[in-house]
């Protein structure tokens, strides 16, 4: 193939990502993350701040994992200064996805605790994966500051987070616990028994704290 047919793929590439229907753009990012080029990385990753279809967004980050870390780490960590919050959810998804933990310091207080759910929830994710030997309790206490927050899924996706840290959860769980307000107390407390046994739903492990508080039985005995 002659420059000149590699350039004319790229263009139609880059078009059919900014198509008015979606199915063509599905199809766009399929081409894209099959055949890899440097010159799509800028595109794929604006393209991620804006895409309304879910299937799609999905593809996009496929896309983006196909291609070099070197390439995407830098501009999806660019774009979570972003103030569009889809675009700072999908980076955080994407990065999550590559994962280099180069991108690690990224990853701030400010994007765990952000007030879009969404956003914080895949930073969440993205923390659990990128967070460095060592650093589990540190992050574990950031994300037990969330406890309490949101509907089902926002405290699924925080509890599901916080467990795959592993036993270095514990000493946060238990001082949110003793928090005052019942839906962080809660929370924690489902959390633990989440930890505990992995197999308990959430509804359950609720249900089983809000008896453990009941009864007035000790959190640390449970």
């Amino acid at each position: 193939m002659t420059m000149a047919q590699q350039d004319t793929d790229v263009m139609r590439a880059l078009r059919g990502l900014e198509h008015s229907d979606a199915s063509v753009r599905l199809r766009a990012a399929m081409a894209v993350g099959t055949a890899p080029d440097p010159r799509f990385v800028g595109t794929l990753v604006e393209r991620c701040a804006t895409e309304p279809d879910f299937q799609v967004r999905e593809l996009l980050t496929w896309a983006l994992t196909r291609h070099a870390a070197s390439a995407t780490v830098p501009e999806l960590v660019a774009a979570l200064g972003s103030e569009r919050a889809q675009a700072r959810s999908q980076a955080l998804h994407t990065l999550s996805k590559v994962g280099d933990r180069q991108a690690w310091p990224a990853i701030t207080r400010a994007l765990m605790t952000d007030a879009d759910d969404e956003v914080a929830r895949s930073a969440w994710r993205a923390a659990v994966v990128l967070v460095p030997e060592g650093e589990e309790p540190e992050l574990a206490e950031v994300l037990a500051t969330q406890l309490g927050r949101g509907g089902r899924e926002t405290q699924l996706s925080l509890s599901r987070a916080l467990v795959a840290l592993g036993e270095v959860i514990v000493p946060a769980l238990r001082a949110a616990a003793e928090d005052p307000a019942p839906h962080v107390s809660l929370h924690a407390r489902a959390t633990e028994r989440l930890l505990r046994d992995p197999d308990a739903g959430f509804e359950f492990a609720i249900e089983e704290a809000k008896r453990i508080v009941a009864l007035g039985t000790d959190f640390q005995e449970e």
